[in-house]
C-alpha cells in the first residue's frame, strides 16, 4: 500500500538516502544476501530463507549490491514517512503518482524472481541430498561401507579377529550338507548362500526365543530309565486246523447208492452215517466171515481155524467196516452188500468229491470235513522278530470281516527256515473257534508284546508253574500228566523260559518316538540344555514302539529332548551352518557326565562262558594300559579281545542282553587297528557297550575287581573306561593328562552288595602286578 510513497519520497531527500544506506549495510551484515530488488517486508522473508541457504561467493557479490541500492530507497521512504504525506499528497494521474505506480510494478517482479531462484536452490538440494543416500545404500550393499565404517577400516579388522572360521555355503531351498565352496545346490540348482548367524555360537545349538517357539509349537518331553515293551505288528490269515481235518474215502470198489451229506457246509458228528456203498466183493467177505463164524460154532475146528477166523475179521476191517458193524453181522449171521460210511469226527463237509451213482475204486475220495472249532492263524514275520517269540506266547488279532473284536491264541510253531522268496519267518498261531466266527481264507492284523531288550526268562501269569502240552499249547495243566489230543506227555513251562514268578526286565532309557530323527542308521536328538538352547546329540537307537524308542547311548536319564518342532529346529542349525540331521558328523554322541548304569544283579557265569567272559575283560585291561602309556593296542590283545567277543556272542549260557552289548563291542574293537587318535575314539564305544555287559553278567574273576573311571576332559563327552582297581590312569589322554578322571563306582560284586570284603586283584598290563584293592 505504502510502496508508492516510499518510493516517491527516497527521490526527493538525499539525506534520508544516505542514512538509509547506512542502515543497510548495518542490517545486511546479520541478514542473507538476496538477490534482486525487494520491498521491505520482502526483504526480511528473504533474510529468513536465506539463513538456510548459502549462495557463492560471486552470486553473493552481485546479490549484495543490488540489495544496498533497493535498501537504501527503501530507508529513504521510511525515513520521509508520515511527514511527506501530510505535507504534500500525491494525486492521481501526475507523473509523480505514474512513477510510482511503475516502481511497484518493478518491485513485484523483482519478488517473483527471487521466490523462483529460491525454489530452484532448494529442488537443487533436495536432488543432491537424494542422490547421495542413493549411493550410500548402493555402498552398503556392496559392502563398501559397513556398520562400522568403511570395509578396510573397524570392520576388516573385526573380520580378522573371527577369520579362522571355515565358511560354509547352504542352499536356502533344500535340506542338503553345506558347502565349503561356493555354487549351485546339487538337488534344485539355486545358488548356494553363505550360512548366517542364528546359532548358539558354539556350532552345536541354536537358541529360539520364548515368542518363536510358541509360534512353531515347540515341545519337550524328559528322557526316562525304566522298562519297555515293544509290540510286533504283522499281518496274516486264517486258516484250517491240519491235526483236524479228515478226509473219507472208499474202503472198497463200488457204486455209490445214497450220500447222505448231499452238499457242501453240512455239519456232521462223529458216528453220523454219510454214505451207502453197494460192493459184491463185500457180500463175499461177509460170507466167508459167517462161514468161518460156524465151523467154530459146530467145532469143526482145523489146524488153521482160528487163524482163517481172525483173517476173516481182518479182511472186513480194511474194507471199512467198524468194529460196530463186524459185531452186529456176527450176531445177525446175515450177510450185507451195502455198507454205510461213518464220519470218523465232528466237523463240517469242505468238499464233496462224488454224487450218487457213481461208481467209486478203493482209496478214491467222497468227502473232506474239517472241525473248526480250532483254527490256525498264520503270520509272516521277520527273522529279528521271529527271534523274540516263543512257544505258547500270547498273541492278539482282529479279524477283516469283524474289526474291533479281538481274538487271542497262543504259538505253537515258529518256522525253523526263512522262506527264500519273501524273506519272512513264517509263525503258526492257534486260535479257539467254538462260536465259528472265525472263517479260513480272512484275513487278520496280529499284534505280539515282547521284552525291548531281549531276556532268557519271561513272566506270564497264565503258564507260571504250570505244565503245557508241546503239541498243543492250550493243553494247560497244573499237574504233569498227558496231552489228551496227543497223548505226548506235558512239560514243565519253565522248560520253554517262562518264570514260576515275575522277574524284573532289563531298565533302559526311553525317550518319546517323535523326538527322534532318522535317517537310516542316523539318529539324532536336541536336547534342551538351557531354556530356548537346543544341542544336537547324536544318539545310537534301540528297539521302537508305539509310543517310545530306546536309547542304546547317548543321552542319560532326565535330560529334555524336543518332540514337536525339532524338524524346525534341524532346519535353524542347517541354515545356522551347523551340525544338523543331513550331516550330523561333527555333532557330540555322548550326555555330559559319567555313563549311567543301572542296578542289578549281575548273572555269574561259569565254565567255558565264564573263562570267555574274563579272557575279554583281561584283554580289554591291557589295551587300557598300553593307551595310557600313549600306545597303540597291543594286535594280541586285540585280536583276544575280538576273538573272546565273538565268542560270547555265541555262548547260549550268556544273557540275550549280553550278547548284544559284545557285539556292539566287538564292532568298536575291529576299528581300533589304526592310529592311536583312531583308536581312542573307538575306545569310547568299547568302554560302554562293555560297561554295560557287566551289569548284565560276570565271570570268576571280573566279579571281584572292577572299577568304572571317567574323564570330563574328553572332547565331546562319554570319557568312560573301566580297570581292574590301582591308580587312575587315563587312557584317553595318556602322558598328557594322565591322572585326569574320578572314580564313579566301584563294580566289584562284593562292594555292591556291601559285604566289605577284602579281595585282591591282578592288572593283566604288560604281565606285572599293581597292587592289592581292599
Amino acid at each position: 500500500m505504502c510502496d508508492a510513497e516510499f518510493i516517491n519520497m527516497s527521490n526527493h531527500d538525499p539525506q534520508n538516502i544516505k542514512a538509509t544506506d547506512e542502515d543497510a549495510e548495518k542490517s545486511s551484515e546479520p541478514a542473507a544476501q538476496v538477490t534482486g530488488e525487494s520491498s521491505v517486508p520482502e526483504n526480511k522473508e528473504a533474510s529468513s530463507m536465506n539463513r538456510n541457504h548459502q549462495p557463492s561467493t560471486n552470486e553473493e557479490q552481485d546479490v549484495s549490491a543490488e540489495t544496498k541500492s533497493s535498501d537504501a530507497k527503501v530507508d529513504a521512504t521510511d525515513s520521509a514517512g508520515p511527514a511527506s504525506q501530510s505535507e504534500s499528497p500525491v494525486e492521481a494521474g501526475t507523473p509523480e503518482a505514474t512513477a510510482s505506480s511503475a516502481a511497484l510494478a518493478e518491485t513485484k517482479v523483482a519478488g517473483f524472481g527471487w521466490l523462483l531462484r529460491v525454489g530452484v536452490n532448494a529442488a537443487a538440494v533436495t536432488a543432491v541430498a537424494a542422490l547421495i543416500l542413493v549411493m550410500i545404500g548402493f555402498a552398503q550393499r556392496s559392502q563398501w561401507v559397513t556398520a562400522n565404517g568403511f570395509s578396510g577400516g573397524e570392520s576388516e579388522a573385526v573380520a580378522d579377529a573371527g577369520g579362522g572360521e571355515e565358511k560354509r555355503y547352504i542352499c536356502p531351498m533344500m535340506c542338503t550338507p553345506p558347502s565349503t565352496e561356493p555354487g549351485r545346490c546339487p538337488v534344485c540348482a539355486m545358488e548356494l548362500v553363505e550360512a548366517t548367524g542364528g546359532g548358539g555360537g558354539d556350532g552345536i545349538s541354536v537358541t529360539i526365543e520364548s515368542s518363536a517357539r510358541r509360534l512353531v509349537g515347540i515341545q519337550t518331553a524328559t528322557s526316562k530309565m525304566g522298562e519297555m515293551n515293544r509290540t510286533i505288528r504283522t499281518i496274516g490269515s486264517i486258516d484250517f486246523d491240519e491235526s483236524r481235518l479228515s478226509t473219507i474215502s472208499a474202503y472198497i470198489d463200488g457204486r455209490l447208492e445214497e450220500l447222505y451229506a448231499d452238499y457242501v457246509g453240512v455239519e456232521v458228528k462223529e458216528g453220523d452215517d454219510l454214505a451207502l456203498i453197494y460192493s459184491p466183493k463185500l457180500y463175499s467177505a461177509q460170507t466167508e466171515y459167517i462161514t468161518s463164524l460156524e465151523s467154530e460154532s459146530v467145532g469143526r475146528f482145523s489146524i488153521n481155524s482160528p487163524d482163517m477166523l481172525a483173517m476173516a475179521r481182518e479182511n472186513l476191517s480194511e474194507l471199512g467196516m467198524t468194529t460196530g458193524q463186524i459185531e452186529d453181522l456176527r450176531e445177525s449171521r446175515k450177510p450185507q452188500s451195502r455198507i454205510r460210511i461213518k464220519s470218523p469226527q465232528t466237523g463240517t463237509v469242505l468238499e464233496k468229491a462224488a454224487v450218487e451213482g457213481d461208481y467209486v475204486k478203493t482209496g478214491q475220495k467222497i468227502y473232506r470235513i474239517a472241525d473248526l472249532t480250532s483254527v490256525w492263524m498264520m503270520l509272516d514275520l521277520f527273522p529279528d522278530d521271529a527271534s523274540l517269540v516263543r512257544f505258547g506266547q500270547q498273541v492278539e488279532a482282529e479279524i477283516q470281516s469283524m474289526p474291533g473284536e479281538v481274538f487271542t491264541g497262543r504259538v505253537v510253531f515258529i518256522d525253523p527256515t526263512v522262506d527264500p522268496v519273501t524273506r519272512t519267518v513264517r509263525v503258526r498261531v492257534e486260535v479257539m473257534n467254538y462260536d465259528g466266527k472265525l472263517r479260513p481264507g480272512d484275513y487278520a492284523t496280529a499284534r505280539i508284546s515282547v521284552p525291548a531288550v531281549p531276556v532268557d526268562m519271561v513272566y506270564d501269569p497264565a503258564l507260571a508253574d504250570k505244565y503245557i502240552s508241546p503239541m498243543h499249547p492250550q493243553v494247560i495243566r497244573d499237574e504233569p500228566g498227558d496231552c489228551p489230543l496227543c497223548g505226548m506227555d506235558l512239560i514243565p513251562t519253565s522248560q520253554l523260559g517262562y518264570s514260576p514268578k515275575p522277574v524284573e526286565a532289563q531298565r533302559v532309557v526311553t525317550v518319546p518316538r517323535d523326538s527322534v530323527l532318522l535317517t537310516g542308521e542316523r539318529g539324532v536328538v536336541y536336547v534342551e540344555t538351557e531354556p530356548g538352547r537346543f544341542e544336537i546329540r547324536r544318539v545310537t537307537v534301540g528297539a521302537m514302539n508305539d509310543d517310545d524308542a530306546i536309547i542304546v547311548e547317548g543321552m542319560a536319564a532326565g535330560e529334555t529332548v524336543a518332540t514337536n518342532g525339532n524338524f524346525l529346529i534341524d532346519s535353524q542349525m542347517q541354515l545356522a551352518g551347523n551340525p544338523s540331521l543331513m550331516d550330523p558328523s561333527k555333532a557330540p554322541s555322548y550326555s555330559p557326565g559319567p555313563l549311567e548304569l543301572p542296578d542289578r544283579d549281575p548273572v555269574m557265569l561259569a565254565g567255558q562262558s565264564g573263562e570267555q567272559f574274563d579272557r575279554a575283560y583281561d584283554a580289554y585291561f591291557e589295551i587300557q594300559c598300553a593307551m595310557a602309556a600313549d600306545m597303540t593296542p597291543p594286535p594280541v590283545a586285540l585280536n583276544t579281545l575280538l576273538d573272546s567277543l565273538n565268542k560270547l556272542e555265541m555262548l547260549a549260557e550268556v544273557p540275550d542282553a549280553a550278547q548284544t552289548r559284545f557285539a556292539s563291542a566287538r564292532r568298536g574293537a575291529s576299528r581300533m587297528d589304526g592310529s592311536l587318535e583312531t583308536a581312542r575314539e573307538a575306545y569310547r564305544s568299547v568302554s560302554h557297550a562293555m560297561l554295560h555287559a557287566a551289569t548284565i553278567a560276570r565271570g570268576p574273576k571280573t566279579a571281584k575287581s572292577l572299577v568304572h573311571m571317567y574323564c570330563p576332559m574328553v572332547p565331546g563327552g562319554g570319557g568312560d573306561w573301566m580297570q581292574p582297581g590301582g591308580e587312575l590312569q587315563n587312557p584317553y589322554w595318556g602322558s598328557e593328562m594322565l591322572t585326569c578322571g574320578e572314580t564313579v563306582r566301584d563294580l566289584a560284586m562284593n562292594a555292591a552288595n556291601g559285604d566289605g570284603q577284602e579281595v585282591s586283584f591282578k592288572v593283566v598290563g604288560f604281565g606285572t602286578d599293581n597292587g592289592e584293592m581292599q
